[in-house]
């Protein structure tokens, strides 16, 4: 028993007050991957792909790094926080590239698809170790990054090597990226809100 005066430490449970930011990470990385991917697709014509831009700007850019850095909080989550600060750091440098270094002509032409390629192998390396680590989460971020990673892989070659039908390729990749994100994140909304798995996000590897 402690003496009348002396000072007792109170054990206090830490509370995490911070919300679940994966849905915004996830919603703002799916959204802007939908949009550019149906112009690298073909499906939308490629003087359409300004429309992206403020999309990679605020929502998959800014947002998503917000998302990141709230993971940093929430609950110490490492993959996360990694995943969605670079990744909102991708788009902010897809903004900068298309619109201060290839729209301004800083790169010249006969050394775009090079450039352009070593930009795209550096975030399919970035996508390869994050799809290894997605390994320990569930089935819905698996398939997430898996398609993530075929679609870094077939845009990077496309570019070094000229190749339309392999941007296309990727471009398809790419919405069924975002479609799988676009689930993962209505999964982890409805899941909260419901209090239960009506979204199954399945078991991790």
């Amino acid at each position: 028993m402690a003496e009348v005066g002396q000072e007792q430490k109170v054990s206090i449970p830490e509370i995490n007050l911070v919300a679940d930011p994966a849905p915004l990470g996830l919603g703002g990385f799916a959204a802007t991957t939908f949009v550019l991917s149906l112009v690298n697709a073909g499906v939308l014509p490629k003087a359409t792909e300004p429309v992206v831009l403020p999309l990679a700007l605020f929502y998959g850019g800014i947002a998503q790094i917000l998302a990141g850095l709230w993971e940093f909080r929430n609950n110490r989550n490492t993959f996360g926080a990694t995943a969605f600060t670079s990744y909102g750091a991708f788009w902010l440098t897809f903004y900068w590239l298309v619109t201060q270094v290839l729209g301004k002509n800083a790169i010249p032409s006969e050394n775009v698809s090079v450039a352009v390629g070593t930009y795209l192998l550096a975030w399919t390396v970035f996508t390869f170790y994050m799809w290894l680590g997605s390994f320990r989460i569930n089935a819905a971020l698996i398939s997430v990054f898996t398609f993530l990673l075929l679609t870094f892989a077939a845009l990077t070659v496309g570019a070094y090597a000229g190749a339309t039908s392999l941007t296309r390729l990727g471009g398809w990749l790419g919405v069924v990226t975002a479609i799988l994100a676009w689930y993962t994140a209505a999964a982890v909304v409805v899941n909260t809100m419901f209090r239960r798995a009506v979204l199954p996000v399945g078991p991790r590897a």
